[in-house]
């Protein structure tokens, strides 16, 4: 990461509800398997406020000068400069290694580094519950290119059309194992619920 050093993993909770695609419980595993410490914000209104006051806390306890996000390019109805100026007001730099990459590509490169990567919750109109647990790869990173063709959906799900869960990567000291799941529906929501979690050895 640009000669830095990942320190521990943040995570800003606005609520449980807003979770259902990464509940906090596997995170928590996550932080285990990659070996980082976990730190968990409850944010509430007014957001700008308690975001500042979760980043000064972890600069604190850490000693942090950036935090590193995922993404990768707007989102419909949000400021794409909102972070950045949470983390200025801090002084803290913002990192996006992914911002504006192409969307395919970056899926790809998931799979050429062997990353292990289900999905965790999916929306109609474009997916149906079969989706829920699959793992990615060449053939379902085909199927949403063909689904963004017939309806215009974001590839990588940036639009919150999809999300996932990474069990395995080139960091992970330990691999996730999910033992069970079971399906749920909210609206037009479907997710997992996951059950049995553990890690194992990466030979």
């Amino acid at each position: 990461m640009l000669g830095g050093v990942v320190d521990c993993l943040v995570t800003f909770a606005p609520s449980q509800e807003s979770l259902l695609a990464h509940p906090i419980s596997f995170l928590a595993v996550q932080a285990q398997a990659l070996g980082l410490p976990h730190y968990v914000f409850n944010v509430k209104e007014p957001f700008d406020l308690s975001y500042e006051d979760a980043i000064l806390l972890v600069k604190k306890k850490r000693g942090i000068s950036a935090l590193v996000t995922g993404d990768i390019g707007e989102v419909a109805g949000h400021d794409p400069d909102w972070m950045t100026e949470r983390c200025r007001r801090c002084d803290v730099n913002l990192i996006k290694p992914l911002w504006r990459r192409d969307r395919t590509e970056l899926l790809k490169t998931l799979l050429s580094l062997k990353f292990k990567v289900v999905f965790s919750c999916v929306k109609k109109p474009w997916f149906t519950d079969e989706w829920l647990g699959i793992e990615l790869s060449s053939n379902s990173i085909e199927r949403l290119i063909e689904i963004s063709k017939r309806t215009g959906l974001d590839i990588s799900g940036e639009q919150g059309e999809y999300h996932t869960l990474v069990l395995d990567g080139v960091r992970f000291k330990k691999r996730i194992h999910i033992g069970s799941y079971s399906k749920h529906m909210m609206n037009s929501i479907m997710y997992i619920v996951l059950e049995n979690l553990r890690l194992e050895d990466k030979t």
